[in-house]
């Protein structure tokens, strides 16, 4: 493996002050004042949120599961691996376990991490994602879905994902890292 080149690693932001501008149930906007790395003023708006985390739900046949929904923000049906948002004080793996049920009305008996953290956008945003293989799938009854979700469910051959990742139908970046992850884990043996 090629090594990367060194670095300093030392923040060359000076952050003046902080206000929060706008927040909800899910996201908050703070906008800092700040000094930029060239010494000269400036603004950074940050967008803050729960832990992101997905679970690949990988069935003994090799497939995975994907949900399909609209996602508002980019105005585009999406299928994905199933995600979502770890409530405040939960645990990302504790977060994956419980939208593998409310989602896919699934649990798993083994949970698998996949190695690092993902930063969804790191040019504004702070959110950081966390995905695990969950195996040993059993389907139980889902509770009533969330009135945000409309959710469609399918079931593929990981290749298939993997080949909807190449053709563009799958480009949700937690699902798209966390597939790909997936397959190289297999791969290696690391998974059973």
């Amino acid at each position: 493996m090629a090594a990367l080149p060194p670095v300093d690693e030392a923040n060359p932001w000076t952050r003046l002050s902080s206000e929060q501008k706008y927040t909800n149930a899910w996201m908050s906007v703070r906008e800092d004042q700040v000094l930029r790395p060239d010494g000269q003023p400036g603004i950074y708006g940050v967008v803050e949120s729960r832990a992101a985390t997905g679970a690949v739900a990988l069935t003994p046949e090799g497939e995975v599961v994907l949900v399909g929904q609209y996602r508002y923000p980019t105005e585009r049906y999406s299928w994905e691996i199933v995600e979502g948002g770890a409530e405040p004080g939960e645990a990302p793996l504790a977060a994956a376990q419980r939208e593998l049920l409310e989602e896919a009305g699934l649990v798993a008996e083994r949970w698998t991490p996949i190695p690092g953290v993902i930063q969804t956008s790191n040019c504004f945003t702070a959110e950081l994602g966390y995905v695990f293989v969950a195996q040993g799938l059993k389907q139980v009854q889902a509770p009533t879905p969330d009135g945000t979700e409309q959710l469609t469910l399918a079931r593929v051959p990981l290749e298939q994902a993997l080949a909807l990742i190449d053709a563009g139908a799958i480009t949700d970046a937690v699902s798209v890292i966390g597939l790909l992850r997936t397959a190289r884990m297999l791969a290696a043996g690391e998974l059973a």
